[in-house]
């Protein structure tokens, strides 16, 4: 065959692929041979072959052999698409107008084919095109949003920086979690790896023809290679793929935009991977059949041994990713047994020749050392013309044994499957028998036969009655009333020989009704028993002991065989059940194992969603989760609950295994010389160690510079206060109240600024004066002998310091929080140093204010003289303002806890939700210091939590209205307020906030199998990519709300007043 003659065959193949994704794009038909069929029916026009498969009475035509060989023609070395995936544009098929619903799909097709013809570009191609420029166009407008809609890096680069051998993540630059999930997934095959980073484009590349391949292909390989470099080697917690994903966006030009289908950008991906490295290999081995590492990791074949109309075949296909079919399966064995196997088999075993039957089944002849599954988890609604998610549970294994499906066991596997259809047929039959004996019965109730028996032997046991159930009741008398609760007497004629009366009553006249007593009434919670005589249930009225004893034994006899009956059905099913799961045990069917190595996960439905990826490290022998910029350890049990489905709305779409005999797929590199294990720079060629080593030197650079900046800040603001101090220390006006009082004048510069400015201050500054004084008092009575100044400062200082070290000591309620009292009992809790809080203690007593009489100002000379002596290396200046400044943000968070638990008490969710969180992120802070720096986190964290529920749930209210100004202030409330906040709940992956983000999610999820009208249906999908797209990467706020001032004492009688008023608090009561 000429070089002409293979393009022009290529050329064919990949427009007849392009008609079948259009045809199931629009029809939603998943059958290949009937696509097929129906575009030779239409000759190819596409139109036509719609309108054949959209007929409501339509039915499937036989095949003819020209359709059923369609993807098993010889001669085509190319990759052949093994069901590859349609695009996942959704076009509205409800309409009534059918002629218009034909126009429409015809002139849609007809679109898009004379693209084809005119740009030599295909559908998938396009919408690979579509996908990147819609997330460029993403990262590009997030410059343009409001200020509580931008998506952006932490200021502090700090916040950026990698931890030692901890995974780098991926940026998600806008509706690109797809590809950080697939990326990180082909990063993690370490022979993958190598192989991107070495690769070089061919020597010749100036000399070759510029054509369509190689303007897309090396470019994209190099961006690729840097990409992965900073992976390796990056300072970064994270790294911006944008210019990868810029150079394939340039590839293609197109104006439309949607989320990609993953499936079908891996398969492109490689696609084009496979054309670079085919360009390489074909220089690297000139006369020779060149080998592609692409086609050798991730590419194998098959045997589809066929027989259609009694003529028996055999063909040999390619295959990359493996299409698997989800709705009707348990597991993945279930699976893949269905996809090997199509239509009527019996005739391929058989030598009849003259079968009109027809089927094929695959056997794989080579696996390739990456095995990948994709999980075919969505489905086109005819009924509502919308694609819709399959969320059916599909297990699947650790371990994959694949010897069942290889060629080479093509005979025994086929023994064993005639078995185990045998086995299934008993299992049937057998299972079909116990069902009889476990729901008998021939109404709609059905119980089991041998309870059945059980009832009818209570029955017939009961001490039998001679009256009727009616006949102790009143039946003329009106309902409620007093006589409605007395029951009348029988009479002594109604009275049979073998009945009596229950004891305590007698028998009274039937024609005196006035004269009734009241009959006692059981009460079951003080009765020990019943009456004797009242019986506990429905009993014969007459049986005789011969008949009770015959109908005894029977019953008692066909319990026991029911039961016998049963024990041994279920114990035939458990063994044919166990048969079927040893049936490949064998250590002759155990020889081709592949281990999983990915899951790639998708949450959400079909038309919105949010993907990501779990990983196993085999070094460290855990799985991880990677979720764009987050990499955090995960496990088996939590991989199990976000991919097996069937109780949420996550899923796994792709699974890739390797083989588990081929350790160079995940083996580190080593050096040849030392033998020591390559990492980080060392890994990476020449080229790109010098790229990293450029990203660094800037984010060191950036660090550097936030550092610096900092430094100046802190240094200004000692400045600024050092000037307030001045400027306050020249008025003769009372000042503001401090826990720490005035200094010395020598002491300006040093001088700890005020923990918060307040509306009455000459209250605070009396209440501290007043604890001071009374100190000072309490020390002069105890040390009458001791009138120096000084030493009465000493001994007040020291009954100071012991009244607030009981505060220290006591063990309260949260209302009573005695750190807000006093600056020392929040030292003494946090063991600050004994330096800090002498000087501290010092300052109080040389408060200027202190001027009760000559002797506190005696003393207070006496302190600021001390203060004077003391040598700055003494005391860590540093170290002191650090603790005072700790302080005042103790008491600015307890501001914003206390406002934002008064706001929620008021169900003013909106105001309360900000206070709310700047105190759980400025407690955080605290507590990374210290446990009782500040509050409990668990009660910040669990209003925070039910503030964004409350305001989710008045959301979706406001939502499902309808009314327009109703749904979109609900909306409002969701992308300025609860969305940008999921991340912060993400961020800890603490269990009760991940519970409380997938309830928020499934809530909005739940709408998209609604009806709802046009209007309220593009709302939703205009917002469930925003919050279903959630990464931890936090979301820019609004600044902190602005908070009132308060004193001392204010703070203090408040804060405990919202806290007793709580309904919820920490079981440690901090």
């Amino acid at each position: 065959m000429t070089v002409e003659q293979n393009v022009l065959q290529q050329h064919s193949q990949k427009h007849q692929q392009t008609l079948l994704n259009q045809l199931r794009e629009v029809t939603g038909t998943t059958d290949v041979q009937l696509l097929q069929q129906a575009l030779q029916v239409s000759n190819g026009d596409l139109a036509e072959a719609v309108a054949f498969l959209t007929e409501k009475n339509a039915k499937v035509p036989q095949q003819d052999e020209a359709t059923y060989y369609q993807t098993t023609q010889v001669g085509n070395d190319r990759y052949i698409s093994v069901g590859s995936q349609a695009d996942t544009n959704v076009i509205d098929l409800t309409g009534d107008d059918k002629d218009d619903l034909q126009r429409a799909i015809a002139l849609s097709l007809e679109e898009s084919s004379r693209a084809f013809r005119e740009t030599g570009i295909t559908d998938e191609e396009q919408a690979i095109s579509r996908v990147l420029e819609a997330s460029i166009a993403e990262n590009k407008a997030s410059l343009k949003r409001t200020h509580t809609e931008v998506w952006s890096d932490s200021p502090n680069p700090h916040d950026r920086k990698r931890m030692e051998n901890c995974p780098v993540g991926l940026k998600n630059v806008g509706n690109t979690c797809w590809f950080s999930a697939v990326i990180q997934s082909l990063f993690n095959l370490l022979e993958f790896q190598r192989l991107v980073l070495y690769y070089s484009p061919p020597a010749r590349v100036q000399d070759l023809p510029r054509n369509q391949k190689e303007h897309r292909n090396l470019p994209f390989m190099q961006e690729l290679r840097n990409l992965f470099s900073l992976m390796v080697g990056s300072k970064r917690k994270y790294v911006d793929p944008s210019r990868a994903v810029e150079i394939l966006k340039d590839a293609f030009k197109s104006s439309e935009s949607q989320q990609q289908d993953v499936s079908e950008f891996t398969h492109k991906l490689l696609d084009w991977l496979e054309d670079a490295f085919q360009m390489k290999a074909e220089e690297d081995r000139e006369g020779e059949k060149p080998k592609n590492p692409m086609v050798e990791l991730f590419y194998g074949r098959f045997q589809a041994v066929g027989v259609l109309e009694g003529k028996k075949f055999e063909n040999t296909e390619m295959f990359g990713q493996y299409p698997l079919q989800v709705n009707g399966f348990k597991d993945l064995h279930e699976c893949l047994e269905a996809a090997m196997i199509e239509g009527e088999i019996e005739s391929l075993h058989s030598s009849a020749e003259n079968s009109a039957k027809s089927g094929q089944e695959h056997w794989f002849t080579e696996l390739p050392p990456v095995l990948t599954f994709e999980l075919s988890r969505f489905e086109f609604n005819q009924a509502l013309g919308r694609p819709e998610k399959i969320h059916n549970k599909l297990e699947f294994p650790s371990m994959l044994y694949m010897d069942r499906y290889m060629d080479r066991n093509r005979e025994i596997t086929r023994i064993k499957r005639e078995e185990i259809r045998r086995l299934k047929e008993q299992l049937t039959l057998l299972q079909q028998r116990l069902e009889r004996y476990l729901s008998y019965g021939s109404g709609p109730k059905r119980f089991p036969l041998a309870d059945v028996l059980q009832y009818a032997m209570e029955f017939a046991s009961s001490k039998p009655v001679c009256t009727s159930p009616l006949e102790d009741i009143d039946t003329s008398a009106p309902p409620g009333g007093t006589t409605g609760q007395l029951l009348p007497a029988l009479s002594t004629a109604e009275q049979g020989p073998s009945c009596t009366l229950p004891e305590g009553l007698s028998p009274a006249p039937t024609q005196a009704p006035s004269t009734q007593q009241r009959v006692p009434i059981h009460k079951p919670f003080t009765q020990s028993r019943l009456p004797p005589d009242l019986p506990m249930h429905p009993a014969p009225r007459h049986i005789t002991e011969e008949e009770l004893r015959v109908l005894e034994g029977c019953l008692h006899r066909w319990r026991s065989e029911v039961e016998n009956d049963t024990h041994d059905l279920q114990g035939s099913i458990s063994r044919i059940h166990r048969t079927i799961e040893l049936m490949y045990s064998d250590k002759s069917m155990m020889q081709v194992p592949f281990r999983l190595h990915a899951v790639l996960v998708h949450e959400g439905q079909a038309n919105a969603g949010h993907y990501w990826a779990y990983i196993y490290d085999p070094h460290q022998q855990r799985w991880m989760k990677y979720n764009d910029i987050s990499v955090t350890k995960s496990s088996w049990e939590e991989l199990v609950r976000d991919s097996f489905g069937g109780y949420r709305n996550a899923s796994a779409y792709c699974l890739m295994y390797i083989n588990d005999k081929k350790p160079f797929l995940i083996e580190e590199e080593f050096d040849k010389e030392t033998g020591q294990m390559l990492s980080g720079l060392d890994k990476l060629p020449s080229d790109l160690k010098t790229y990293v080593k450029e990203d660094n030197g800037l984010f060191d650079k950036e660090i550097e510079e936030w550092d610096t900046l900092q430094a100046r800040k802190a240094q200004q603001e000692k400045l600024a206060l050092a000037a307030a101090t001045a400027a306050a220390e020249t008025t003769t006006s009372p000042q503001p109240m401090s826990t720490e009082p005035s200094p010395p004048d020598s002491w300006g510069p040093q001088q700890d600024p005020e923990y918060m400015e307040q509306p009455s201050p000459t209250d605070d500054s009396k209440h501290l004066q007043e604890d001071t004084e009374r100190a000072i008092s309490k020390a002069a009575a105890e040390k009458q002998e001791e009138r120096s100044p000084e030493g009465l400062l000493t001994a007040a200082i020291k009954v100071e310091y012991t009244r607030l070290l009981r505060f220290a000591q006591e063990d309260t309620d949260p209302e009573n929080d005695y750190r807000l009292q006093h600056v020392i009992v929040y030292f003494i809790h946090n063991q600050a140093p004994k330096k800090i809080l002498e000087r501290t203690l010092l300052m109080q007593f040389a408060d200027r204010n202190l001027s009760f009489d000559e002797r506190c100002k005696s003393i207070m000379k006496v302190a600021r003289a001390k203060l004077d002596l003391v040598k700055p290396e003494e005391v860590n200046m540093e170290e002191y303002e650090m603790w005072h400044q700790d302080y005042r943000n103790f008491r600015e968070t307890t501001i914003f806890l206390m406002i934002g638990l008064e706001l929620f008490q008021k169900k003013c969710f909106v105001e309360a939700l900000m206070y709310l969180i700047y105190s759980y992120q400025y407690n955080r802070e605290l507590l990374v210091k210290g446990l009782y720096r500040g509050h409990n986190d668990e009660l910040i964290g669990h209003y925070r939590r039910e503030c964004l529920l409350k305001l989710n749930e008045n959301a979706a209210g406001m939502f499902e209205s309808g009314e327009e100004p109703e749904v979109c202030n609900g909306l409002s409330i969701m992308n300025e307020l609860v969305v940008p906040c999921i991340p912060l709940l993400l961020v800890h992956d603490t269990e009760k906030d991940l519970l409380a983000v997938e309830d928020m999610r499934n809530r909005w999820c739940s709408y998209l199998g609604q009806e709802m009208e046009p209007n309220l249906q593009e709302k939703l999908t205009d917002f469930l990519p925003k919050l279903l797209d959630c990464s931890t990467e936090i979301k820019s706020f609004h600044d902190p709300p602005k908070l009132p001032t308060y004193s001392t004492l204010e703070l203090v009688e408040r804060y405990g007043r919202v806290m007793a008023s709580l309904s919820w608090v920490p079981a440690d009561g901090r």
